[in-house]
């Protein structure tokens, strides 16, 4: 940042030393002077206030001297020809200067938009799962991509306006004070004027910046649902009415786009016109100083004014497009930001307390609602360690929720679960969840090999490990038949699997974690018979030895379980092994019967 404020200041100066060079050329040219200049010796004092408030007259002095003399020693075409070298050097210098300035500018817009990138990819992962049931993932996408990339024009503008625009207007300013104070006052009335004009079109392009980019948020989101039910879709013949409902979301965010459009392309031909208007009435005053008997300027020097007047309108006009990118980057900011400042309820404890299962886990009039109605009411369960607990019901009983709370994808309302005695908000979230492998309903994969699957989240597991992993979940024989064994990639999702595959994928990634305590999510409901079967026998293989939770709906997959406990309602109505529950003949005995045909 700060080369890039000595280039830009390197730049200014070097430009107004190169429009210095018209005022000799013009009375060359137009044999406009008569004046006689002597050399005059300089003593540079840095300390000395009166050598500085004489430096610029003794330097014009003696560069009128210098060119003077060059006239009458070799001629005018001479003299034309040394400042026209004159004016290629210092322009060469200054266009070096002005790209060394954005060279420099380069490391800083980039390293600021991967940092935001980063933080929302951070914050991402760190947020809790009921943030993301409130949003769309299209939505979050776009914010990713679009609105940073926003934010990036608009951080490249304000730069600009920060650190070069300002600049080159105080210098250039300077000199024109320099030249002639009468004039540079007119001006500083004028200037004003056009900026209040243009502050106007502003204003209302960040809210309409708002509106355009949640709507984009909204087109992402379709996107992302159409991607994901594209089966759904094909199946339903609903093809039609999916592109319907997209082309209307595409076109008000067209109409909305038109809007913002034609209000920063106002910029451009207002400033010019703005600027043109001031030249002119500048051109009229600075004339009628002139053509006055006592003319603090002359011709020449008037002409090297308006030149570095015009100078001055690129980088105001520049400010003035500026102001319009950072309105649009805000209205952008204010969606990332909905991201970054978001609260996450589920923290680490100041001081944490080591967590481990050596004799049970306990769930203690447990409460909990997402947002207004109760989901579980008062629920208690004790799993001692080894045991194999199932939960069974119908949907909506609050199965999930109850498994969800133990690894703290959420955090009870009211009561505790402890294991071994110590709550699980006194341990760390990693702590905690080291001590758990999930096998969910979905086998959620990852683009990426088999390998990598098998191995996510356990750091430095080596190949035999993973063989062995997968020999156990029944996986090894089909993932050396293909292409290139552990080192395939599975596709989008493991998109290139059957449904039973997947599971047993996930299942070796269990198994590789080795954890002791294991939550199986109706894992094999949406398996056929022949896959189920083999993921049966290696969920068998991985529940040997664990603290097991299973949540099941095809009751067949938990008739060994120690303990079977049925919800309704967010509460546990029934608790017993199989046999005892069917005695009951309560609600367990319906379930087994529906299912039984």
């Amino acid at each position: 940042m700060v080369w890039n404020i000595l280039f830009n200041i390197l730049s200014a100066l070097l430009n107004l030393c190169s429009f210095a060079l018209i005022i000799p050329i013009l009375n060359i040219l137009f044999k406009i002077s008569t004046e006689t200049y002597a050399y005059m010796d300089w003593t540079f004092a840095p300390f000395s206030l009166e050598a500085w408030k004489a430096t610029p007259e003794l330097l014009k002095n003696n560069f009128f001297w210098f060119v003077s003399d060059l006239i009458e020693t070799r001629g005018g075409s001479f003299t034309l020809i040394v400042l026209g070298l004159f004016l290629i050097l210092s322009t060469f210098l200054k266009v070096g200067t002005m790209c060394l300035a954005f060279f420099t500018m380069i490391p800083i817009r980039t390293g600021v938009v991967r940092d935001i990138r980063n933080q929302i990819n951070r914050k991402i992962t760190e947020l809790p799962l009921g943030f993301f049931s409130e949003e769309r993932k299209g939505d979050i996408i776009a914010r990713v991509s679009g609105d940073v990339n926003e934010i990036e024009t608009s951080i490249m503008s304000s730069l600009d306006m920060l650190f070069k625009n300002p600049i080159l207007i105080l210098i250039y300013l300077i000199g024109m004070i320099i030249i002639s104070w009468q004039l540079t006052l007119f001006v500083f009335i004028l200037l004003p004027i056009a900026g209040y004009v243009m502050g106007q079109v502003g204003k209302k392009l960040k809210r309409k910046s708002f509106e355009g980019q949640q709507q984009w948020g909204l087109l992402m989101s379709q996107i992302e649902e159409t991607l994901g039910g594209l089966r759904v879709v094909k199946a339903f013949n609903a093809e039609k009415k999916i592109q319907e409902r997209f082309e209307k979301s595409n076109d008000v965010f067209r109409r909305l786009t038109n809007r913002i459009y034609r209000r920063q392309q106002m910029a451009h031909p207002m400033s010019e016109f703005l600027g043109t208007v001031t030249i002119a009435i500048v051109l009229w005053y600075g004339g009628t100083l002139i053509l006055s008997s006592h003319s603090p300027i002359d011709a020449s020097t008037f002409i090297y004014y308006l030149v570095i007047f015009y100078s001055i309108i690129n980088p105001a006009k520049d400010l003035s497009k500026s102001a319009y990118a950072i309105q649009k980057g805000l209205a952008s900011m204010e969606r990332v930001d909905k991201i970054l400042q978001a609260e996450t309820n589920i923290h680490d404890p100041a001081q944490p307390k080591p967590i481990a299962l050596k004799e049970n886990i306990r769930y203690t009039d447990v409460w909990f609602k997402y947002q207004h109605d109760w989901i579980l009411k008062g629920v208690n369960l004790e799993i001692p360690k080894g045991q194999t607990v199932a939960l069974v019901g119908q949907s909506g009983s609050g199965k999930s929720t109850l498994v969800d709370l133990l690894p703290r994808f959420y955090d009870v309302n009211e009561g505790s679960i402890t294991i071994d005695g110590t709550d699980i908000r006194d341990a760390t979230l990693y702590d905690l969840r080291s001590l758990m492998g999930i096998v969910n309903q979905e086998a959620i994969l990852f683009n990426d090999t088999f390998f990598n699957n098998i191995a996510f989240g356990v750091e430095g597991a080596t190949l035999e490990q993973v063989q062995e992993a997968a020999r156990i979940a029944n996986a090894h024989e089909f993932i050396m038949a293909s292409e290139n064994g552990y080192d395939t990639n599975i596709g989008d999702r493991g998109g290139k699997l059957s449904g039973g595959q997947r599971q047993r994928i996930s299942i070796a990634r269990a198994i590789l974690k080795n954890p002791p305590i294991l939550i199986l999510d109706e894992a094999t409901s949406a398996l056929d018979t022949e896959s189920e079967r083999l993921v049966q026998e290696a969920l068998e293989k991985l529940m040997q030895g664990r603290t097991t939770i299973v949540i099941a709906h095809r009751l067949s997959t938990i008739r060994n379980a120690d303990l079977i406990c049925v919800m309704h309602e967010g509460q546990i109505v029934e608790r017993g092994r199989h046999e005892e529950l069917i005695a009951l003949n309560g609600y367990y005995k319906k379930l087994c019967d529906m299912q039984s045909f």
